[in-house]
């Protein structure tokens, strides 16, 4: 894919939107170099009729993919982890939650808060956002550094 910047709608190259049904959510995660004892990175997989998506916040602006920010689509393949550890299902989400999640997920370039902002500590950061889209419907584990951010801020 090549690299686009997510925008404002009006101006946007990438809406993100998809056509076709979803099929599946999924919430993935994988260790953190040298400290993944205590943190780990997460991200979202969307599969839809015909495409599949990973949506994620990265440290860096424009790392690859589609970006707004530090929010990235498809930043790397799916399933994929650039380090040693393997990455880790956490939960899959179908039917209603599935459709309710992908629309919050494919809307945040526009909606979520913290785009242009990145802290390892105590965030925003990559948890900031997986527990922005999922609010109360799911808690991530001690190990999401971040993922109380948008309680502090």
């Amino acid at each position: 894919m090549q690299d686009t910047e997510l925008t404002a709608p009006d101006k946007r190259q990438d809406t993100g939107k998809h056509s076709g049904t979803v099929q599946e959510v999924s919430l993935w995660s994988a260790k953190i170099p040298m400290i993944g004892f205590i943190a780990v990175h997460h991200w979202f997989v969307v599969k839809h009729d015909s495409q599949t998506t990973r949506w994620e916040v990265w440290q860096s602006v424009g790392a690859g993919g589609a970006y707004c920010g530090h929010l990235h689509k498809d930043l790397m393949e799916p399933y994929v982890w650039p380090h040693k550890d393997e990455p880790i299902c956490h939960q899959r989400w179908h039917g209603k939650l599935a459709i309710q999640l992908s629309e919050r997920i494919e809307a945040s370039p526009e909606n979520y808060p913290w785009c242009h902002v990145y802290r390892y500590w105590p965030g925003p950061n990559s948890n900031t956002y997986v527990q922005w889209v999922l609010q109360q419907d799911y808690r991530l584990g001690w190990r999401a550094a971040g993922k109380h951010y948008s309680r502090l801020a």
